[in-house]
């Protein structure tokens, strides 16, 4: 799910539910108030294509005080929930997520500290009782141009994986993300990435994914390309199969957004 207009592009360029804190968790702009908007070729979120791998349409809003606190919220339209061989929300066409937290700095290291929730509307399945909504925890920290960043899973679920029982519960899953973002300039950034997600109770699920991209700001847009793949489960009958497709392949993606 927020950025200064160089970091505000990573949102766009390499989408990114997390996507929305870690725009927030960069310098804060000159003015407190932010907006961003972007298109993606395809919306893969910690290596997974959250758009079916079909184009998305994004964009947010944040608010950074000078103490370190921030809030937030983005959007973007999304295709994964529509499937119609599991008890999901059905009919679900936007993800919207809502973030806050605090960040700081002590010479050239950083932390930052927050929460997000992750909304997805449609028809709810009660019969799974299991929800596709998730809230995550999460602390960071950085060096210069190195962030290592992780999110915890306190809501009931994660993603809508998992049951209801003690022993299919995903709450405690956790997400890694250690990530290189190298300016060549003031408008060119290299960036590496590797994660690792976890989900707790359901190890078919878990998965490693790694990035390597690259932004350029030209002023009036920032553009971003990046080849993103997982080591995860899409073929028949696995995890990461979803409505025919296999949303963990190797993917290139490619992003405009702006920051005003």
């Amino acid at each position: 799910m927020n950025k200064s207009l160089i970091a505000l592009a990573l949102i766009g360029a390499f989408a990114a539910p997390a996507f929305a804190e870690e725009a927030a968790a960069e310098a804060a702009p000159a003015s407190p108030l932010s907006f961003n908007v972007g298109v993606v070729s395809d919306y893969v979120f910690r290596g997974i294509s959250q758009s079916q791998h079909q184009p998305a349409l994004q964009g947010g809003v944040d608010y950074a005080h000078a103490s370190g606190f921030y809030v937030g919220s983005w959007a973007s339209t999304i295709e994964w929930t529509d499937r119609k061989d599991l008890q999901v929300q059905k009919n679900n066409r936007v993800e919207l997520d809502i973030y806050g937290g605090y960040k700081g700095s002590v010479g050239d290291f950083g932390y930052d500290v927050g929460a997000i929730r992750y909304f997805y509307n449609g028809e709810f399945q009660a019969a799974s009782g299991v929800t596709a909504n998730t809230t995550e925890v999460y602390v960071g920290g950085s060096w210069k141009f190195v962030s290592l960043k992780y999110n915890h899973v306190v809501s009931n679920s994660i993603f809508n994986w998992g049951g209801t029982s003690a022993d299919t519960k995903t709450q405690g899953s956790g997400y890694y993300d250690l990530t290189v973002t190298y300016p060549v300039d003031e408008t060119l950034n290299l960036i590496a990435h590797v994660g690792r997600q976890n989900i707790k109770n359901l190890s078919a699920a878990s998965y490693t994914d790694w990035k390597l991209g690259v932004t350029k700001d030209f002023g009036i847009a920032v553009v971003g390309l990046a080849y993103t793949d997982t080591n995860a489960k899409g073929k028949d009958g696995e995890a990461y199969r979803w409505a025919g497709k296999d949303a963990s392949r190797g993917v290139v993606a490619l992003s405009v957004s702006k920051t005003f």
